[in-house]
């Protein structure tokens, strides 16, 4: 795991409280273009700081190189902490409500003394923040909306987020003598967007031996509980985790019991009261006698059905369709044939796309798509149609180079206008192999006009993919006040599919809107987004939510073979 997002939020927080100090216009800059290079660097930030190569990144200098090393190397900066004295206001917080920027946090703490959330929403509460020069009612408004927002944040955090924790813990715990096994389980095992605490379950000869390593562990900040087979601790991002020693006759009842919500457990457990059955976190039981328990297939096998894939067990029907054996065949990340929306340094991406493509072919994929952003969104160098014809024909040479053995498919990621019409002409869409049409802009629109706006664009005959449909961005943007229902009647009525935008923050559609769409026969189309070639990787988080939205191979546009995929698509 590395520090590179940890780094970048230090020097986020100098360059906000250097604005607000406002002695030198230049040095904020300085550090906002730090933070960028560092945040979305592909390198390990403190692997170059021990080969004294952090000035090799862009935007970095000897200034905030010092910087940077002395907090690697400390876990603080001396400069931030006299900014902090001098100017005491929480960034951190702040910053992580929507809409609330830099510029703002220096006009709430200059003209209201602004600190924190607390005194936020103290002002808001009193209605001062629309006195203020450029706000009004309407960013007040959304500026409560944003602090709802961060506070659901902070009692869940993102599955990406909690990820490398639960990698690190298992590694740890699973390093420990005389552990057989330690397992995952609640809702980071079944796969949810966001994750309220972490629980792992294992199964050890000395569980007092566990317990002290785990609260041991170098980022505890708080250990809540600590008792022989089960301790609490809290981390220093706030997370909860939940560690329980359970014997090994035990374990997959256990691993079963901590691993469904709550609607899950209950119909199994009814489900066993009618067969004879007794279901706990122990095991099966018929009277004193234990029937299976020791691995969770044993107890789904005992209750005659199938085992449910943990990203089912939500309480939405998944045992019944066990039992009646409609239960779905989830797809998998083998299934993948190829990505269909991703980007290179021709917008806003990282790489070029030779780089990408290289990244593609390592995946052995049997196509990829190059899908820029267009004109409109002008903030990621969108291509105007020069620059796109310019592209197809970059494209047309690539493959004849015979380099890539996947084929390379001509693609762009077309900006919605506010009227529904598109910002690149029909001559030139039709020379595109897939069309993905997105929203960037004016995403507080009404219900009514958002509705209309998507729809008139899926009416467009050169459309394939309705990009990132929602727009949310998980804890961080609400979707858009749109009418899904209509708009997936219009885009199966003009065979479009709906993107499923495997981007880590966004994830969207969410689980509910998939098993609708799919249901009403649309094709899925999971997408990476990816805007750099390690962020290719993120399929399987697409996949992952395809699979809690009952999604299967044959549901997806890219796992089809290329040929019978243009059959599909075909208009």
């Amino acid at each position: 795991m590395t520090r590179n997002r940890e780094v970048a939020s230090v020097l986020k927080e100098i360059a906000i409280l250097l604005e607000i100090e406002g002695k030198d216009k230049f040095r904020p800059r300085a550090y906002y273009r730090a933070v960028r290079t560092v945040g979305s660097l592909g390198e390990d930030v403190e692997n170059l700081a021990k080969e004294d190569k952090l000035t090799d990144i862009p935007g970095v200098g000897k200034g905030i190189s010092d910087v940077i090393k002395e907090y690697l190397s400390t876990g603080a900066v001396r400069h931030l902490e006299d900014l902090r004295k001098k100017i005491p206001v929480n960034v951190k917080e702040l910053s992580a409500i929507p809409n609330v920027g830099p510029k703002k946090i220096k006009l709430f703490y200059e003209q209201l003394g602004i600190t924190d959330i607390e005194s936020l929403e103290n002002a808001i509460k009193e209605n001062k923040l629309v006195s203020l020069k450029g706000m009004g009612q309407r960013t007040q408004n959304q500026i409560i909306e944003g602090i709802k927002l961060v506070k659901r944040g902070w009692e869940r955090s993102r599955y990406i987020d909690v990820l490398p924790h639960t990698r690190r813990i298992l590694e740890i715990v699973r390093g420990i003598s005389g552990v057989r096994r330690a397992e995952v389980a609640g809702s980071f095992r079944r796969r949810r967007e966001t994750v309220g605490d972490l629980d792992i379950l294992v199964d050890a000869d000395d569980s007092r031996q566990v317990m002290d390593a785990f609260v041991g562990m170098d980022d505890v900040a708080d250990i809540m509980a600590q008792g022989s087979t089960k301790s609490s601790i809290r981390l220093q991002d706030n997370l909860q985790v939940d560690l329980r020693v359970i014997p090994k006759e035990s374990f997959g009842a256990g691993l079963q019991y901590f691993t469904g919500n709550i609607d899950h457990n209950v119909s199994l457990r009814s489900l066993a009261i009618k067969k004879g059955l007794r279901l706990n976190e122990y095991g099966l039981f018929r009277g004193e006698e234990k029937v299976a328990g020791e691995h969770e297939k044993g107890i789904y096998d005992a209750l005659s059905l199938p085992w449910i894939p943990p990203e089912l067990r939500e309480g939405r029907g998944e045992v019944e369709a066990a039992l009646n054996g409609s239960l779905p065949k989830l797809i998998t990340l083998g299934d993948i044939r190829g990505d269909l929306h991703s980007h290179t340094d021709q917008s806003d991406g990282v790489h070029s796309i030779e780089q990408m493509l290289d990244a593609a072919e390592s995946k052995r994929y049997e196509y990829y798509c190059v899908s820029d952003h267009t004109q409109s969104l002008t903030v990621a160098k969108g291509l105007d149609e020069k620059r796109l014809l310019d592209r197809i024909d970059e494209i047309d040479d690539l493959n004849a180079s015979g380099r890539w053995e996947l084929e390379i498919l001509k693609g762009a990621e077309v900006d919605i206008l506010a009227n529904g019409n598109l910002d690149i002409n029909d001559e030139v869409l039709d020379q595109l192999d897939i069309v993905t049409v997105s929203i960037h802009s004016r995403m507080k629109d009404s219900k009514e006009i958002m509705t209309e706006r998507v729809c008139n664009a899926l009416q467009n005959r050169h459309v394939h993919i309705l990009g990132h449909p929602t727009g949310r961005l998980i804890n961080r943007r609400h979707e858009f006040d749109i009418d899904l229902a209509r708009v997936f009647e219009v885009a199966r009525e003009n065979n479009v599919a709906m993107e499923l935008n495997a981007y880590p923050s966004r994830l969207d559609l969410n689980a509910g809107n998939l098993r609708t769409a799919i249901g009403l026969g649309l094709k899925i189309a999971i997408n990476t987004d990816a805007h750099r070639t390690e962020e290719l990787d993120n399929m399987i988080f697409g996949v992952y939510q395809a699979r809690r939205g009952w999604v299967t191979k044959e549901d997806v546009l890219n796992t089809y073979p290329l040929k019978e995929l243009r059959k599909i698509i075909k208009k």
